[in-house]
């Protein structure tokens, strides 16, 4: 049974471009010179980007908002540090959250000689007076847990101490489960890595977004061998 939800598409065919010779950015939502009156933010997560570095460039960017980072490396490794003392390599297979302060710049660097990296950087707006502070970074393996969403926050966080919650799930062909939300005010947004899935009844291809709102289950089902999907629950205000 397909349960009944509000949705709104993101394919990757559409996202926006920020592009210099040796970067390159997709915005899922409205992002630096990239504008859409219909890629709005979907409740606090207003950022989405898949980019592509370099060998040996590094980008540097400006929060404007009080916000939680989430950095997941896809191919190789990325080096990350900022003005507060964080300074580490994430590899693909772990994630790093963190909480930035308003006004604050973060580099992300291709610690490579050759080579290019592609990583998600994800933006999630915090509470100032509520937000967990800090950096953590955690190690997952979705080959271990294959045909199952696996959460990724780190260990040390406790369910209760973020407003939102990552998993990542590696599937085979014609494999089902679900999403059950903790928290009825949440939306799910579901982002699709590699393959290609059907999510309340909507196909989705790799790197297509879809948001869900109003809904207290989400059903999803891979279509392809070696699928690979994240699913992010958020709080939407």
């Amino acid at each position: 049974m397909i349960y009944q939800s509000k949705a709104k598409m993101f394919l990757a065919e559409d996202r926006g471009l920020n592009e210099m010779e040796w970067f390159r950015s997709l915005n899922t939502f409205n992002f630096g010179k990239y504008f859409n009156e219909h890629k709005e933010p979907f409740g606090n997560i207003y950022v989405v980007n898949d980019d592509t570095l370099d060998a040996g460039r590094s980008l540097s960017m400006h929060l404007e908002e009080y916000s939680y980072v989430i950095l997941l490396p896809l191919m190789g490794a990325i080096a990350y540090k900022d003005l507060s003392g964080n300074d580490n390599l994430i590899a693909a297979g772990q994630v790093q959250i963190l909480t930035i302060d308003k006004g604050k710049t973060i580099e992300i660097s291709n610690p490579f000689d050759e080579g290019l990296v592609n990583f998600l950087q994800i933006w999630i707006r915090a509470d100032r007076m509520k937000a967990t502070k800090g950096s953590y970074i955690s190690t997952y393996n979705v080959n271990k847990c294959l045909n199952s969403l696996v959460k990724i926050s780190p260990a040390s966080l406790s369910e209760s101490s973020l407003p939102f919650s990552v998993s990542i799930g590696k599937f085979n062909g014609r494999r089902e489960t679900t999403h059950q939300l903790k928290n009825k005010q949440a939306g799910l947004f579901v982002f699709v890595i590699e393959g290609a899935f059907e999510v309340q009844g909507t196909l989705l291809h790799a790197r297509d977004g879809l948001a869900l709102w109003e809904t207290e289950v989400a059903e999803i089902e891979s279509l392809s061998n070696d699928a690979i999907i994240m699913v992010i629950e958020s709080t939407l205000r």
